[in-house]
């Protein structure tokens, strides 16, 4: 006992001291944290301080964009003469493609060139597959019940005036966010779905025909680009957006003047995606692929970026070529005119011969020069240039010897540099304002081939949401097509026909009720843990190059339409 006492004793004086050095390293260290807490709230004091500021320096750039915006459009309202009315008017989710702003453009006319137009042959060899169509039936008798052979030339009611509303109201809260769901009066829509605007594809399937027809496969391929360009022609001054399909919607137009059928389905409602599959009455081509729309809104300008392949399948040559759409840039939301342009490189692959067609869709640059101007080469699997392309994707699309491109360019560029060191620049900041273009059409160069050239707008497009000939009709209905028509086809959704009759409130009340009958449906579908089914499209690889698509299942045109889902 004594022993372990004094062993206590003699350990003591050690343990003490180890107490304290335990004891002084608790006190540097509660030390060192008060001064790191200190340090961390100044820290997050000068943090909320700037977060403040920002906020605050946020609410007035917003409040000022807002009265200018306001005072713009009040002087907008000023020059307008005898505007309609305004409507109560319902919102809509905006996620649909970004639909086109108004650009300037001249029609004159392009000086006629030595070399044949492919248009010519183009339309020729469409009128004699017309005599074909009619004298062979294609797909069975069904297949062609709603090809109306004398189409309208124009819609039952003009449109609306959108004067009386302003698109920053909406889309000031959106600044840097994917368009998703952005709520749109119905006012800002045009009376087409937008897989009928997707259909606006197949307007000059002459140049597949043609391609078709050819046996040089350079030529194919510039028949092939030449319709790849034209697919997004469509586009200029459409500044009315189309309606966001439902999820099972369906679209169907048969064309047997110009040769083709096509099926399009509504598959996916988040994230929106839309696949169609179109085929030659002649079994000369097939058309397919799956867009989803993926948008962005910066401030003065919306860019959409299209996803989704687009595939072309020649039959009779046993090729296939896939490419994607170019970017587009609608400008001048807030402020200004809207005007859109197109950029961006566009691959188009023919996977059987390796050849390839690299066009870019060219910004339109500080001066303007190179507004909608489209450019590129076809290449063989070994880069060699075997064509040049160019022309704007507003007006045309010529081909030129490839040496003969090459030395235009170097001596345009020559010439551009030359004319820049002679421009005197009032400011460096950048302006959204939609350039003036040297020149209103294409300086054609010697020994050039037309390629495709567009068709003149109808004289009353500008009444009629600035649509084509062919949008004209893609909304056209009669008794017997609505019999034969499955209950999903767009042209029997009740918003769509309303506003495409000028009547503008039940348009939105419709659009309102169909919007709460979808939510509803995706809620039951959840509560029974249900998955949604297609039923025209599935999803699978791209059999030519591997990415994620939607395939086309068949049997649409055996017209058995069962267990359909009820949308509208």
């Amino acid at each position: 006992m004594i022993k372990e006492y004094d062993m206590a004793k003699e350990m003591l004086p050690s343990f003490l001291q180890k107490v304290e050095v335990v004891s002084e390293a608790s006190r540097e260290t509660c030390v060192a944290l008060s001064d790191c807490l200190n340090l961390f709230t100044k820290q997050e004091r000068v943090k909320n301080f700037k977060l403040e500021q920002e906020q605050e320096k946020n609410k007035i750039l917003s409040e000022a964009l807002e009265t200018l915006a306001t005072e713009h459009h009040e002087l907008e309202q000023s020059l307008v003469k005898g505007s309609p009315p305004a409507s109560i008017l319902s919102e809509d989710e905006f996620y649909d493609a970004l639909s086109d702003s108004e650009s300037e453009r001249s029609l004159s006319r392009l000086e006629a060139v030595t070399a044949h137009s492919f248009e010519e042959e183009g339309e020729h060899l469409g009128s004699r597959r017309h005599r074909m169509s009619e004298e062979k039936d294609c797909g069975g008798g069904d297949a062609l019940s709603n090809g109306i052979k004398k189409h309208r030339t124009s819609l039952p009611s003009p449109m609306f005036s959108r004067n009386d509303f302003s698109i920053w109201s909406i889309l000031r809260k959106c600044i840097g966010m994917e368009l998703s769901k952005i709520t749109m009066p119905v006012i800002f829509n045009e009376p087409l779905s937008f897989l009928q605007r997707l259909t606006e594809y197949m307007e000059h399937t002459y140049l597949i025909h043609k391609a078709s027809s050819l046996s040089d496969p350079v030529e194919r391929m510039q028949c092939v680009a030449a319709f790849a360009v034209s697919a997004v022609a469509s586009q200029w001054e459409r500044t009315g957006k189309p309606f966001n399909p439902l999820l099972g919607e369906t679209y169907e137009l048969v064309r047997d003047d110009l040769g083709f059928r096509l099926i399009s389905e509504q598959v996916s409602h988040h994230p929106p995606i839309s696949a169609f599959h179109a085929e030659g009455l002649n079994n000369d081509f097939i058309f397919h692929g799956s867009i989803y729309p993926k948008l962005k809104f910066w401030g003065k300008s919306v860019e959409a970026e299209p996803k989704g392949t687009i595939t072309l399948e020649l039959l009779e040559h046993n090729e296939a070529y896939t490419w994607t759409n170019p970017t587009c840039c609608v400008h001048n939301i807030i402020v200004g005119k809207l005007w859109i342009e197109q950029y961006g490189n566009v691959e188009i692959i023919n996977h059987k011969t390796g050849d390839k067609c690299v066009l870019n869709f060219k910004p339109c640059g500080l001066f303007g020069k190179e507004l909608h101007k489209v450019e590129g080469y076809i290449q063989d699997k070994s880069k060699k240039k075997l064509c040049a392309l160019y022309g704007k994707w507003t007006e045309c699309l010529y081909s030129v010897d490839p040496a003969t491109f090459d030395a235009y360019k170097k001596n345009d560029k020559k010439n551009t540099e030359e004319k820049k060191n002679s421009k005197q620049m009032s400011t460096s900041e950048e302006s959204d304002e939609m350039p003036v273009p040297d020149s209103e059409s294409v300086l054609i160069i010697p020994g050039s081939v037309l390629l495709w050239r567009i068709a003149p707008r109808p004289p009353n497009s500008a009444q009629m949401y600035n649509f084509t000939s062919f949008a004209m009709v893609l909304n056209e209905v009669d008794k017997d097509m609505e019999s034969v028509i499955p209950k999903t086809d767009c042209r029997l959704r009740p918003d769509i026909r309303a506003m495409e009759n000028g009547e503008i409130d039940q348009a939105s009340e419709e659009k309102k009720r169909l919007e709460e009958k979808q939510r509803a449906a995706r809620k039951n579908r959840s509560k029974s843990e249900e998955d949604w089914k297609t039923r025209w499209f599935h999803q699978g690889p791209n059999p030519y190059n591997g990415a994620q698509d939607w395939i086309y299942s068949g049997s649409y045109w055996d017209r058995n339409y069962f267990n359909l889902p009820d949308i509208y």
